[in-house]
């Protein structure tokens, strides 16, 4: 769009919304409403400043005090000190401003607070459209309120939000997907490559919230020798690099890398930079979430900030409600199917994500508040459609087959106030020696396991103490056990780090109860979770998180099967990184370790897709050289008749620590039992190595 064009209507809308805390809503009946767009009108000049500020060279002028304070005062009226006062807590909002506007009005000044995000982008058009937005809604109060003496209806309100997601679908789409494919004017590859990174000053020029996780977390990386900030960007890239390789996938015909961590790691991903420069893969990195148009995963990717308040992101999880019906969900399709063939060519030289994790935030219990939208089941059945549809189309444009991936995560400095012993400088080195552990020694005892394994016909995994796990995996039958094999034996490739085996079950046969006595699933804990399998689906689950069961069952049902009514046992693994679980254990922190690690800490079970997923044809080998042919399960080979019920889009790992698990025997046909692990310690000849973490 015409930039002047864009100046004209940016200038026009800010002129009205200066106006607002000016007029008088209170006189005709809308004191509260008054007050509401005063407040969301007084953020929305808080904008316009920092976009003067920023167009002023301020970043490079302020002082760190001055950036520190110009930052938090973008985000304090959603800090959990302020929250209780804030239109943008739906609690506070229904209370304030009724029932019929209260969620609605809530939604809209979390749509405005993306707009920090979109400033220091220097993006107008998404200022513009925005702005238009609250003045649009703004004017249809003030109407009816003067020359009617009423509110407008709900409804009214509703279809002006409805239509403003509507009508700009098309461009969000578009630009998403350019941001996930296109490395060229890359905006966070700009400030790793040309910032000073031992000035801590560079972490404000994102506009995401900088807390102290983020400040500290820059210093002391800064303060590291260049060695270790490159044993540390190396693991990662190698691990992806060698993802390609373990795979068969051909890493020379991809251009770009999707790269994705957390503020304060600049250093580390600077180098990591130069080392996909040297495997020709351009960064692509964009922002986690913008607003209710960019945000179609249930995950963070791309590069983010601190969370200011974990609370106000749950209570806003479910806006789409306003919204979500038959008609957007096709249109999105519709959308992304043209943008994807806009952007065929470099989606096609998409090489797949390289991750950095972080952990060690304190715990997060999030609270059920009834103010806050929610999806209907029609809309719940919705969503479910739309993700797996849209999956299926970026799929028939970044093929599955053709790229890979790689994880590793580290601590935040937060983790210090949960570690029993030593300092936080102590376990980040612990944890840079876990993810660098000698793979070959892994390599070698896993191949034992496997070997054994593969003889086996179920897998029988039980509980001890109060753990109430009772399972029965069922394998795959090997046709030619001297070529073939049911285990991958994963070393540090994709998921850092070492330490697994892992098959895709048969869900015929496999039947019983997984228990866990706490677990953290992407970043939400459960407590007492339980989930009962038949036939290798889940037919149950609970867990002991909220007072009503009603809420438990809902808990799990959103955020672990995500709206599924079931999903299969997509994955049985055998964790043996007995390192990771004695430093947990060590430190006390058992509780803060990632999936990533913590799925390396025991036998882990992941409910959805199976780690093959949409790559089954690809031919996969061990170290040994027989083919892993255990890829399939008999849902996902509804692919070729059923595609639309082979996938479900998810994979979520629960994993049984070693002190909660009493035996894990291999079981084969003639019923002989063969012990792997017996009260949390490796029994299979050959694995006695891995106990010795344990002396």
């Amino acid at each position: 769009m015409d930039a002047e064009v864009l100046r004209e209507r940016y200038a026009l809308a800010l002129g009205r919304i200066k106006e607002i805390p000016t007029e008088r809503l209170e006189g005709l009946g809308g004191e509260s409403l008054a007050d509401y767009f005063t407040e969301v009108a007084k953020f929305l000049l808080q904008i316009d400043d920092t976009a003067s500020f920023l167009e002023q060279d301020g970043l490079q002028k302020a002082s760190l005090e001055e950036l520190l304070e110009r930052n938090h005062k973008l985000y304090e009226d959603i800090m959990p000190e302020h929250y209780e006062e804030s239109y943008a807590n739906p609690s506070v909002a229904v209370n304030r401003l009724g029932t019929d506007f209260g969620a609605m009005l809530s939604f809209l000044y979390t749509e405005m607070r993306s707009l920090t995000g979109f400033v220091f982008e220097r993006r107008l058009f998404e200022l513009v459209i925005r702005m238009e937005l609250f003045v649009e809604i703004y004017a249809a109060f003030l109407y009816e309120l003067r020359e009617n003496a009423k509110l407008p209806s709900p409804e009214s309100i509703r279809q002006i939000i409805y239509w403003f997601v509507s009508d700009y679908a098309d461009v969000a789409e578009e630009e998403r997907i350019r941001r996930f494919v296109v490395p060229e004017n890359n905006f966070a590859a700009d400030i790793i490559r040309n910032s000073d990174l031992t000035d801590v000053r560079f972490l404000f020029a994102y506009g995401e919230y900088v807390g102290e996780n983020e400040l500290e977390m820059a210093r002391f990386l800064a303060e590291l020798p260049q060695e270790t900030i490159n044993t540390m960007a190396d693991t990662y890239t190698e691990g992806y690099r060698i993802g390609f390789e373990v795979g068969n996938k051909d890493l020379s015909k991809k251009k770009t890398v999707d790269i994705r961590y957390q503020l304060g790691f600049e250093r580390m991903m600077k180098r990591a930079i130069e080392n996909f420069d040297k495997l020709h893969l351009q960064p692509v990195i964009y922002r986690a979430a913008y607003s209710i148009l960019y945000n179609p995963s249930l995950f963070k990717n791309g590069f983010y900030g601190g969370t200011p308040n974990r609370q106000y992101e749950y209570d806003h999880k479910d806006d789409r409600a306003l919204f979500l019906d038959k008609t957007y969900v096709n249109r999105k399709l519709e959308v992304i199917h043209t943008a994807f063939e806009k952007y065929k060519e470099e989606a096609r030289g998409y090489a797949g994500p390289a991750v950095v994790e972080t952990f060690g935030e304190k715990s997060f219990e999030p609270v059920n508040k009834p103010e806050s939208l929610k999806l209907s089941e029609e809309q719940s059945s919705l969503w479910v459609e739309y993700r797996t549809r849209a999956g299926e189309l970026q799929r028939n444009y970044i093929l599955e087959e053709e790229r890979s991936f790689t994880i590793i995560a580290f601590p935040v400095p937060e983790i210090r106030e949960s570690l029993q012993q030593g300092t936080y400088e102590e376990f980040f080195k612990e944890t840079i020696r876990i993810n660098t552990l000698d793979y070959t020694l892994y390599q070698r005892i896993q191949q034992k396991i496997i070997d054994t394994l593969d003889t086996a016909q179920y897998c029988e995994i039980k509980g001890r103490g109060e753990n109430r796990t009772d399972l029965k995996v069922r394998l795959m039958r090997l046709n030619d056990p001297s070529k073939e094999t049911i285990f991958e034996n994963c070393v540090a490739d994709v998921n850092i780090p070492v330490g697994e085996v892992f098959t895709s079950p048969v869900l015929a046969g496999t039947n019983g109860i997984l228990h866990v006595s706490r677990v953290y699933l992407n970043e939400l804990e459960y407590k007492n979770l339980a989930i009962t399998f038949e036939n290798g689906m889940i037919q149950d689950y609970t867990c002991d998180n909220f007072a009503r069961e009603e809420e438990n069952r809902a808990f799990i049902q959103e955020n672990i099967l995500f709206r599924h009514r079931t999903l299969p046992l997509g994955e049985f693994a055998i964790g043996t990184n007995t390192t990771a679980y004695v430093t947990a254990r060590k430190y006390g922190v058992e509780d803060k370790f990632p999936i990533l690690i913590a799925e390396k800490m025991g036998p882990h079970f992941a409910v959805g897709d199976t780690c093959y997923s949409h790559a089954e044809e690809v031919r996969v080998y061990n170290p040994d050289g027989k083919e892993i042919v255990a890829k399939d399960n008999e849902i996902s080979k509804l692919r070729d008749t059923m595609p639309e019920k082979a996938y479900f889009n998810c994979h979520t790992d629960i994993t049984i620590p070693y002190d909660e698990l009493g035996e894990l025997n291999a079981v084969r046909a003639d019923g002989t039992r063969i012990p792997v692990i017996l009260d949390g310690k490796f029994v299979l000849p050959g694995t006695e190595e891995l106990n010795r973490a344990f002396e």
